[in-house]
């Protein structure tokens, strides 16, 4: 009982860094002109990329691991697979920034100067996966309370 209360707050908590870090990270990126902005893009990558970390962790082990309503209720849960499809977007988005703001890294430490050019693109994905982390809050939210997807009222 203590661990599956444990689980839901860690997860819950996990959902407001997640979107702070998200809205700073793309806020960052569309000021992104010069290095000088890249410690406070990467701090809130890092805290991003944690959050995403620690929200898949404790989900899978409430829905899988035993200690919710099980894995037969979510798999015919139709909000769940909406949490999921929003998961699998966000991830699917996340790629290019991840790899990119690798390469900026790299490039930080040896004191180059990355190609700014796809910063503003990234901030619109960060945008976009904001919304996605949104919907994925609200399906959670009507799977709490049994509400059905498509079912009014």
């Amino acid at each position: 009982m203590i661990v599956s209360w444990l689980l839901a707050a860690v997860h819950l908590l996990a959902f407001g860094f997640a979107l702070a870090s998200i809205l700073l990270r793309s806020q960052g990126l569309r000021r992104c002109t010069s290095t000088e902005n890249l410690p406070a893009v990467f701090g809130a990558d890092n805290v991003w990329g944690i959050a995403a970390l620690v929200l898949i962790v404790t989900g899978g082990m409430r829905a899988f691991g035993g200690f919710e309503k099980g894995a037969a209720y979510y798999l015919h849960e139709p909000l769940f697979h909406l949490k999921m499809a929003a998961l699998v977007l966000i991830l699917l988005l996340e790629i290019s920034p991840m790899m990119t703001l690798i390469r900026w890294r790299a490039a930080y430490r040896r004191g180059d100067v990355p190609d700014f050019s796809v910063a503003p693109r990234f901030a619109r994905i960060g945008t976009i996966q904001t919304v996605l982390l949104v919907v994925m809050v609200f399906a959670a939210s009507g799977m709490a309370r049994g509400i059905a997807a498509g079912a009014g009222g």
